[in-house]
């Protein structure tokens, strides 16, 4: 059902938010190339930006060159620092009626620790992954198809068009590259950024809200 302009303040809501760098200060994948990937583990980088690799086999390829223990690699996750005032800040935005989901082209495999860590539950899109010692991060392709995308592996872009064709009022909140796209589908009033996916709103000059913390979002939407 679509929704007439004129109520736009009494569609439902949804915020459908980044992990890496947007629900926390770091991105697992940096922490990792810093303190997990032997020196001698190819640029895959490199090959990302020739064309030669998709972001996802990049992603893919670095997380199984991870050869630390378990337990170390959690030691690392932890160090994402994910935002302490998430779970208030989520039963802030339920209360007021907003729904909250995540997309990720990380591994939804240490987004599902941390979360559980903080006791939330939240509805998340990223690439399924399991840790096997001596074997890394494993990390595949969405099984779904309903917003798979071959190149990073969640179609960030599709999962706001779907919550946006089902009349809801959407905003987006990220930080990187993968999330032009997504971040351009909803209006500038409920657009959330940092770091890259800043820059490169200002070069375009599309209107957003800068945010620190994923908290001050929540604290945006709330007023």
């Amino acid at each position: 059902m679509q929704y007439p302009p004129s109520t736009a303040a009494d569609r439902p809501a949804i915020l459908v938010s980044d992990f890496d760098g947007t629900m926390t200060q770091h991105d697992f994948y940096r922490l990792a190339i810093e303190q997990l990937i032997p020196n001698d583990c190819p640029n895959f980088w490199a090959e990302y930006r020739r064309g030669r690799m998709t972001h996802f086999e990049a992603l893919q390829a670095y997380f199984g060159a991870i050869s630390a223990s378990e337990e170390a690699v959690l030691t690392i996750v932890n160090q994402m620092q994910i935002d302490p005032m998430l779970p208030k800040s989520l039963a802030a935005l339920r209360a007021a009626g907003w729904q909250v989901v995540v997309t990720s082209a990380g591994c939804k495999w240490y987004i599902d620790y941390l979360l559980d860590r903080m006791g939330v539950t939240l509805e998340v899109y990223a690439n399924p992954g399991i840790f096997i010692s001596g074997q890394g991060l494993r990390m595949d392709l969405p099984s779904d198809p309903q917003f798979r995308s071959p190149t990073v592996g969640v179609d960030k872009a599709g999962v706001v068009a779907h919550w946006l064709d089902q009349g809801f009022r959407v905003a987006f909140a990220g930080d990187g590259f993968p999330d032009v796209d997504a971040a351009k589908l909803v209006d500038g009033s409920l657009r959330f950024a940092k770091s890259d996916l800043a820059e490169q709103l200002q070069r375009e000059q599309l209107p957003f809200h800068r945010f620190g913390a994923w908290s001050d979002i929540a604290t945006h939407l709330l007023k």
